[in-house]
């Protein structure tokens, strides 16, 4: 996208919001004309549903949104590209999120937008849970993102930060398919990962297979994992404030290599970005194995442009973009793996609802090509494949509950 278009795109943007004052309104679905109706929705017959659900809380399910409904938390603190804007700015950006949920999973999301840093959110999330089926963690900063989301998982409800997992997950189908293209082995693969924040860290996670049952997931060769810093290696100093990158240290980089990013991308398989702009050079890309695969995830900007890549001897690239082919973007999970979710009425989303997740994605694409190693994020199609493969899983683990 050139700066005309992009220029053009954010006026639009705004005449857009302006015009709707927003992208999502609630619905009424029963009858509110007449006396009986307000009975029956309302006083005195909800009392009768407030009984019943006081007797049996699952009857929640029934009777009420609750069984189809997500709350999309976040506290402003990494929005997009946008960084640290608090949770007023953050709203455009949470709606969106709450459309797609409505609009390629059938599912009732609503923005819960608290301000920067609120020192009491995992409370805060307690004590909203009641009416929801899920919660949907997002654009929260790291490390708090994994504190959040580690501390909520005993609420009974699937949380999930979508800003790793989702990301994770997608990026995995995506690599899973760059094999089939390119003909590399996936246990093979070198793999350099620039950024260590919360989608970097958990798509290390899951092509290492760091905390996850090794019977069930595919582990690449290795992993090189840099931040602003360079590589993270064991013998790095101040690893230690930081348990996430403690941990990154100890389970990748076998060979304990240390440098810059421009070292570790050096007879790499493939480049993974979930960083920043522009860093990721033709001369690096040059420097890998043959055939490499580029996914350039920074949005808007990429690490590295398309086409430029492509020069410099990229076999499958993709980047977060929807103008160019190969969009890699967490929209092709999350809408799937909380329909599954909450379809198998499931406590949490494991790990194992994960891998599931991505290899139902996977497999919705029966021949990938060089330009195409995902489907659309358009095509209703794979919310409805993800989100069988996650229920069962979820049934196969245990987390899924009869309704």
């Amino acid at each position: 996208m050139n700066g005309e278009e992009e220029e053009r795109y954010n006026k639009e943007a705004l005449d857009l919001h302006e015009r709707h004052h927003g992208k999502i309104e609630i619905s009424v679905k029963v009858p509110m004309e007449t006396g009986d109706d307000l009975s029956r929705a309302y006083t005195p017959g909800v009392a009768a549903v407030c009984q019943a659900i006081s007797t049996d809380p699952s009857l929640a399910y029934r009777y009420t949104l609750k069984g189809n409904s997500i709350a999309i938390v976040t506290d402003g603190s990494a929005v997009l590209g946008l960084g640290n804007i608090g949770g007023t700015a953050s709203i455009p950006v949470m709606e969106g999120k709450a459309a797609i949920f409505r609009e390629f999973a059938g599912i009732d999301a609503f923005p819960i937008c608290f301000e920067r840093y609120f020192p009491d959110i995992v409370e805060a999330i307690r004590n909203i849970a009641p009416v929801f089926g899920g919660i949907n963690l997002e654009d929260i900063a790291a490390p708090r993102c994994f504190e959040i989301e580690e501390e909520l998982q005993d609420i009974g409800i699937p949380v999930m930060h979508d800003d790793q997992h989702g990301t994770a997950i997608t990026v995995l189908a995506a690599l899973m398919n760059a094999c089939r293209v390119t003909g590399k082995e996936f246990e093979d693969l070198c793999v350099v990962i620039s950024g260590a924040g919360a989608a970097g860290y958990a798509t290390a996670r899951l092509l290492s297979c760091i905390g996850y049952r090794q019977d069930l997931c595919r582990k690449v060769g290795d992993i090189i994992v840099c931040d602003r810093q360079g590589i993270i290696h064991r013998e790095r100093s101040g690893l230690y404030a930081n348990k996430y990158k403690f941990i990154l240290a100890d389970e990748t980089n076998r060979e304990g290599r240390s440098g810059t990013l421009t070292d570790a991308v050096e007879g790499a398989d493939v480049f993974i970005g979930v960083s920043a702009p522009g860093i990721l050079s033709a001369d690096m890309v040059r420097s890998m194995n043959d055939d490499p695969v580029v996914f350039a995830l920074a949005n808007p900007v990429p690490e590295i442009k398309p086409e430029v890549a492509r020069q410099a001897g990229a076999l499958v690239i993709g980047t977060g973009r929807s103008d160019v082919p190969n969009q890699i973007n967490n929209a092709l999970a999350f809408p799937g793996v909380f329909r599954g979710a909450l379809d198998a009425r499931a406590t949490r989303i494991s790990d194992e609802m994960k891998i599931a997740a991505a290899h139902g994605l996977a497999e919705y694409l029966v021949t990938p090509s060089e330009d195409r190693i995902l489907p659309a994020v358009t095509d209703h199609g794979v919310t409805r494949a993800v989100a069988d493969a996650v229920i069962e899983a979820a049934f196969a683990y245990g987390y899924g509950r009869e309704i």
